[in-house]
C-alpha cells in the first residue's frame, strides 16, 4: 500500500483491550487499529470516531494502522517527530506520602485485629496480594507495549478486591497505567472504600462481636 494518509471511522473498540477496527472511506476492508499507534492523543479513542492513519500490510496479510490520530482530539502542541515516540515507557518515584496517607487506616485496623486475634494474617496477606497486583499491572502494561493479549480488568479488580488494592494504587502512580481511564478509577475507589468501610466496622464493632 501508498504511504499516504488515510481516514475511517472507528467502528469497533474494546477499550479494555487496547485495540478495534477502522473502516475505511473508500469502502475497503477494515483496518486494525492498536492504542499504540494513536499518536498525540488528548484522550482515547471511542467508536465512530474518525481516524486519520498510515497503512502497514503485516506478514500474515493483516491490515493494520501506524501514525494513527484522532479527529478533533489530536494534541497540537506536540511536534511530528516526538509523536512517533510515544507512547513511552513512563515510571514516576515511589508515591511514599500518599501511600502512607492511604495505608493508615487498613494498617492500624489489621495490627488491631492481629493485637485481638493473635492472627497476623492481615499484616502478611496484604502485602503479598499487593505485591502480586502491582506485578499484574507491569505484566498488562507490558503486554499492550507488545500488542499481546491483555490481562483484563476483571482480573486486576479481583486482585485488588482480594486485598491488593494497594498494590494496584502503586502501579498507576509509578507505571502510569490505568490511572486515566475514569469507568476503571470508579471502580478502583470504590474498592478502596469497600476495604475501608471493612476496616472501620472491625475497629468500632469488632470487638463487640
Amino acid at each position: 500500500m501508498q504511504p499516504r494518509l488515510r481516514s475511517g471511522k472507528l467502528t469497533k473498540w474494546k477499550d479494555e483491550r487496547g485495540f478495534g477496527f477502522i473502516q475505511p472511506a473508500d469502502g475497503s476492508q477494515e483496518v486494525f487499529l492498536h492504542i499504540s499507534e494513536v499518536k498525540d492523543a488528548t484522550r482515547r479513542p471511542q467508536e465512530n470516531d474518525t481516524i486519520y492513519y498510515h497503512c502497514v500490510v503485516d506478514p500474515d496479510g493483516k491490515v493494520r494502522a501506524f501514525k494513527a490520530f484522532i479527529l478533533g482530539a489530536r494534541n497540537k502542541s506536540t511536534s511530528l517527530s516526538n509523536s512517533t515516540k510515544w507512547p513511552k515507557t513512563r515510571t514516576s518515584g515511589f508515591p511514599v506520602v500518599e501511600v502512607l496517607l492511604l495505608s493508615l487506616l487498613p494498617l492500624v485496623g489489621a495490627i488491631h485485629f492481629t493485637w485481638i486475634t493473635h492472627n497476623p494474617f492481615p499484616l502478611v496477606f496484604y502485602p503479598v496480594v499487593s505485591l502480586v497486583t502491582y506485578a499484574l499491572y507491569a505484566d498488562d502494561k507490558s503486554r499492550a507495549k507488545q500488542k499481546n493479549w491483555r490481562i483484563s480488568e476483571k482480573t486486576l479488580h479481583l486482585s485488588e478486591i482480594a486485598g491488593g488494592w494497594m498494590g494496584g494504587f502503586i502501579a498507576q502512580r509509578m507505571l502510569h497505567h490505568k490511572n486515566r481511564k475514569e469507568s476503571y478509577q470508579v471502580e478502583f475507589w470504590a474498592i478502596v472504600i469497600v476495604h475501608y468501610i471493612g476496616w472501620l466496622f472491625w475497629l468500632f464493632l469488632g470487638r463487640k462481636l
